[in-house]
């Protein structure tokens, strides 16, 4: 789909639906648009992908939030960020437990995928997670970062063999005597807890999953507009998953270096500057940083301390939207603790001189230029 709907809209269910209500439409959806049900329907499997994604997010309390707050901009973003990445085998891995009895009562009664056949589970890796740093430049720009990993990967030479206690099913079929007559229950397989396979043959420096760790380098396009704390999920490059399973995913929490003379309010930005007393009079053109570099505003003649300015775009980008902040300036007139004596005596010329008073008929513009006239 080219364009991802809202995770509610998905669902069909409204922002205050609580757990038993997301299950019980995601349950609806799923068995309405099923493979088995719907073999060789692309639209529907699209639409059991689309369910299953919207699923895995608001039935997450924290990925739920997170989604609240950013919308889909929290789940995905450049470079493979993703907040669902789902596919078939995903789906009947995390949530093949909804469907209950149908669909022959097993994470995969469907053909679809292959490995789901039997009812075994593809386990899904741990995820991991990083803290990276950046500069408010950064965050206005984007910026395409590498960075180490110490993960869990499959190791090379391992070997598997059919789990014998369910002849690689995945699952132990149990069938007991009641009064209603023979009950058949599954359950997981303990022994390969439900992977239907375990380790043959595998090097020294192997764990007992078949994994060990390594370096590896990542690299991530950080979308533009990022806030601190924010969490961006990549879908499958955290842990790998045991016995050849579904990898994990990769964590990366946005952590913003404070800027030295910007603060920062969402898409908003807010700069302090001072200007002394002669030029809040007379008027002035000064210099003021912004994210992509150094701008001169113009202090019009008679500016009052507290003043703000604003700088339409010159804030940050919005990351759910379009466009961006702004950039408010915040005028500070400067009064100097010290003056030489020199300096006083100016000052309080100005302070007794009937010429520093406007007159009532005289105008601002007139009164300015008197007022510049003596300091020539």
């Amino acid at each position: 789909m080219s364009e991802k709907r809202d995770y509610y809209e998905v669902l069909g269910v409204s922002k205050s639906a609580d757990e038993a209500e997301i299950k019980k439409a995601y349950r609806k959806l799923a068995l309405k648009y099923h493979p088995d049900k719907n073999p060789d329907d692309k639209e529907a499997e699209e639409k059991f992908k689309e369910a299953a994604e919207a699923y895995e997010v608001l039935s997450d309390s924290q990925k739920r939030a997170q989604y609240d707050r950013f919308g889909h901009a929290g789940m995905d973003g450049a470079g493979g960020f993703s907040g669902g990445g789902m596919n078939m085998d995903d789906i009947f891995s995390h949530f093949g437990d909804i469907f209950g009895g149908h669909f022959g009562g097993h994470f995969g009664g469907s053909s679809f995928g292959g490995s789901r056949g039997g009812g075994s589970v593809r386990t899904k890796g741990s995820n991991l997670r990083v803290k990276i740093k950046l500069t408010l430049e950064e965050i206005a720009n984007g910026a395409h970062k590498k960075i180490k990993v110490n993960k869990l990967v499959n190791a090379d030479g391992v070997t598997y063999k059919t789990c014998s206690t369910c002849n690689g099913s995945g699952r132990i079929t149990r069938i007991s005597q009641t009064f209603l007559g023979a009950m058949q229950t599954q359950t997981a397989c303990t022994t390969c807890q439900g992977t239907g396979k375990l380790i043959d043959k595998k090097p020294a420096d192997a764990n007992s999953e078949g994994l060990k760790r390594k370096e590896d380098i990542i690299e991530l396009d950080i979308p533009a507009g990022v806030e601190d704390g924010m969490q961006l999920s990549v879908s499958g490059k955290g842990n790998a998953g045991p016995f050849n399973g579904i990898p994990g995913d990769l964590i990366v929490v946005i952590e913003e270096i404070q800027h030295s003379e910007l603060r920062r309010d969402g898409e908003h930005l807010h700069y302090d500057a001072y200007v002394n007393f002669v030029d809040a009079v007379l008027g002035e053109s000064i210099e003021i940083p912004t994210v992509t570099g150094k701008v001169k505003i113009k202090v019009e003649p008679g500016t009052q301390s507290g003043k703000t300015l604003r700088l339409k775009g010159k804030g940050l980008p919005i990351l759910q939207g379009y466009g961006s902040g702004d950039l408010f300036v915040h005028i500070n007139v400067w009064t100097p603790k010290k003056v030489t004596k020199e300096e006083k005596a100016v000052l309080e010329k100005l302070r007794t001189s009937e010429n520093f008073i406007p007159s009532p008929d005289e105008n601002e513009k007139g009164f300015f230029q008197r007022v510049k006239d003596m300091f020539q």
